[in-house]
């Protein structure tokens, strides 16, 4: 994921807050529910200024010993598929290292290279051509709809293909590819399995009904089910709903991640492209957007989070 780089004026006031020391995001407080790459995320957030909560909501698995994963292996190096697709870097590397590990690791690699291999983003395609392997194609847009698109339009009618799976099931995708009349083969390589440490999660929780976070950032699907399954557990999904709806914003690295919530009704905002970088750049637009600006006195005061800005 790129780093935001340069992110400008914001709200026209960018200049004045970088000369006196303040971030575009001072006096903000973010909710971080990344379990992957939740450093260089808090990191950015607090270059700019902004207090990070930081609440993993989920934790990775690998699946380095699991039988699921030796079996699809094996059936794949027994009998080649039409087509593989590959979904997340991490992903693709533990099932070569995983391969290896049973022996199967040249197997698997020859296998690979003789079928259609689809990468769903630029790390995805990284992670291919460091195990010596070339991607067929690979969307721009870095979604799974882009490559469930391209396999429709191509018939995948007696077809078999193998989907490296994400940590959790892509029931809309492989639904769409049987339909299709596919013969489709799960890899189930890691899994999202809830926190082993509960308590940063509903100190997350109190804090988002209380507001006393300004904005809660989510970079998966499985972190933002997780984090809504734990607020039912409480008894206090309605209230984290409400929150989201009016003062804290939800802030999605993607429209992928961003499906859970939107099954709630929550509307949430998304950038451009799916990276951190941007992420953290919208987050520098849309925060000092919501802050609320009183005329005292002859002077400016600006409300931002826990913080005021006085002339800026």
């Amino acid at each position: 994921m790129d780093d935001v780089g340069d992110v400008g004026d914001v709200d026209g006031r960018g200049e004045d807050l970088r000369r006196t020391g303040h971030g575009p995001l001072a006096g903000f407080t973010v909710g971080v529910t990344a379990a992957r790459r939740a450093d260089e995320l808090g990191a950015l957030l607090q270059r700019r200024g902004a207090d990070v909560l930081h609440a993993p909501a989920l934790r990775i698995v690998p699946l380095a010993d699991d039988s699921e994963l030796m079996a699809a292996t094996k059936d794949i190096v027994d009998r080649a598929p039409d087509v593989v697709v590959a979904t997340t870097a991490i992903g693709f590397r533990g099932w070569i290292e995983a391969a290896d590990g049973w022996g199967l690791g040249d197997a698997l690699l020859e296998r690979l290279g003789t079928v259609e291999l689809l990468a769903r983003g630029p790390k995805v395609k990284g992670a291919v051509r460091a195990a010596g392997l070339t991607e067929r194609w690979s969307p721009a847009s870095e979604s799974m709809a882009e490559v469930l698109d391209r396999l429709l339009e191509e018939g995948v009618a007696g077809r078999r293909i193998a989907v490296q799976l994400h940590g959790e099931p892509l029931p809309g995708f492989v639904e769409a590819l049987r339909e299709g009349g596919a013969e489709v083969l799960g890899v189930p390589v890691y899994r999202w399995l809830p926190p082993e440490d509960l308590g940063p999660v509903d100190r997350l929780l109190d804090a988002a009904v209380s507001r006393g976070v300004d904005a809660v950032t989510f970079t998966s699907a499985p972190a933002a089910v997780s984090l809504l399954g734990r607020a039912g557990e409480r008894g206090m999904l309605p209230e984290l709903l409400a929150a989201f709806g009016h003062d804290v914003l939800p802030a999605c690295v993607g429209p992928v991640t961003a499906v859970p919530l939107q099954a709630h009704g929550v509307d949430t905002v998304q950038p451009e492209r799916f990276r951190l970088g941007p992420l953290v750049q919208l987050l520098c637009q849309e925060l000092p957007a919501r802050a609320r600006a009183l005329p005292v006195a002859g002077h400016r005061l600006e409300i931002r989070g826990h913080a005021v800005l006085v002339d800026a």
